[in-house]
């Protein structure tokens, strides 16, 4: 069976698609678009029409890269209003035989049996911990005997019209949403490590309109909060100060200012077209400091909602999301918030810019769901499996790219 899966993430500036292969348990890209987003806010459809043609854009970018139709996704959405609660289950093992998936997935839908699923919709339960006959603290209990499995889970809901809502508009778009994760969740299983498993820590994503702030305890979210300030906000401040066009706002922001103004270079000069008559000329310094205070404003209201979310002692803290691949936007983040904080920095061939940290850490998310459960499932057609793999095979082994990247398609 292939492994091949396909995230989505609606943002509000952008979609992200991620289409990754897992190959002897290590994930390689596949296809991964970036495409123009319109009719989206926050991760919700609010304008049904242009929301479609842009998912539509996207996936067929994304389409044109792998040979193949994409069918099925995974679906990234937004922790608005999410609800978490701890809830338990148990369940009977026949004959004291080994554990299966089925008996994890027994027992996780036991946990879910007294939760009032009415006007909420059930997004994840992540296990906290297994327990067989007494014995806790088991992450995988599969292969273990035992007469009596018991769960304790994390249970998260979203309301029911805002989630159907954005399905419902996957579905027009041409694609079946088989499983759905917050964007959170997917930002923790793109950094997620066996350090950080054991830790209590915070995940940042700084997005077009708005921040995440997530707390996360030996891997599973326990907090969360949205901090009405994102990205879009440098642009508008930039916008003010300069009087500049807001496309040439956003290529300040992203191809000409730094995030830590310390670093920028007075020579540095970009210029601004009013008319045919009238410029304006901008420094690095001056562009560099507007961007700096805004970006501060943001990561310090952030660690007051750290804060305010938990008393716990906080061992990491991760910053994600397209920002903060400004230049000189660590430095930013350890002045602020010490050594025990640092930029995301996923390493995956193809995804390495940090706007895909959500979308892609959701199919790390699926797998290890279908792995705890011992489930496979198939997301593309045996067609396109072949499909694939003649589109792999046909590269020249002299080619300088299958010399580059061979070892992704030789399996």
């Amino acid at each position: 069976m292939s492994e091949i899966y396909t995230g989505i993430d609606l943002g509000t500036n952008s979609i992200k698609i991620v289409v990754a292969e897992k190959i002897n348990d290590k994930f390689h890209v596949l296809a991964a678009v970036s495409s123009p987003s319109k009719g989206i806010k926050n991760g919700f459809i609010e304008d049904n029409k242009s929301a479609m043609a842009s998912i539509k854009t996207a996936l067929k970018k994304a389409e044109e890269a792998l040979g193949f139709k994409i069918m099925k996704v995974i679906a990234c959405i937004p922790t608005t209003n999410c609800c978490m609660d701890i809830v338990t289950g148990s369940v009977a093992i026949v004959d004291y035989n080994e554990i299966t998936g089925t008996d994890v997935s027994n027992v996780l839908l036991e946990s879910l049996k007294n939760q009032d699923f009415s006007e909420r919709e059930l997004v994840t339960a992540m296990p906290i911990h297994f327990t067989i006959d007494g014995n806790t603290n088991v992450k995988d209990p599969k292969g273990m005997k035992g007469s009596t499995l018991e769960v304790r889970a994390v249970v998260s809901t979203v309301p029911k019209e805002e989630l159907y809502h954005l399905l419902e508009g996957l579905k027009q778009s041409g694609v079946e949403t088989v499983d759905i994760a917050f964007n959170s969740v997917g930002d923790y299983y793109t950094i997620k490590n066996r350090k950080y498993d054991d830790l209590v820590g915070a995940i940042i994503n700084i997005g077009e309109s708005t921040t995440s702030v997530s707390v996360f305890n030996k891997g599973i979210m326990i907090k969360n909060s949205i901090l009405p300030v994102g990205s879009n906000n440098v642009d508008k401040d930039i916008t003010y100060a300069f009087k500049s066009k807001s496309e040439d706002s956003r290529k300040i922001k992203e191809t000409f200012a730094l995030a830590l103004s310390s670093y920028a270079d007075e020579e540095e000069i970009y210029t601004l077209h009013f008319d045919k008559d009238t410029t304006k000329e901008v420094n690095q310094v001056m562009a560099s400091k507007v961007v700096e205070a805004r970006v501060r404003e943001i990561l310090k209201l952030a660690k007051n909602d750290i804060k305010n979310l938990t008393n716990r002692e906080i061992r990491y803290i991760i910053v994600t999301g397209g920002l903060t691949e400004l230049s000189g936007f660590s430095y930013l983040v350890e002045q602020e918030y010490g050594f025990v904080a640092k930029v995301c920095d996923n390493q995956m061939m193809g995804v390495r810019h940090n706007e895909f940290s959500s979308c892609y850490g959701i199919v790390k998310y699926f797998d290890d769901k279908l792995q705890l459960r011992g489930k496979q499932y198939e997301m593309i057609s045996k067609e396109n499996q072949q499909a694939l793999r003649t589109m792999d095979s046909s590269l020249s082994k002299e080619n300088l790219l299958h010399k580059v990247f061979g070892h992704f398609f030789e399996h």
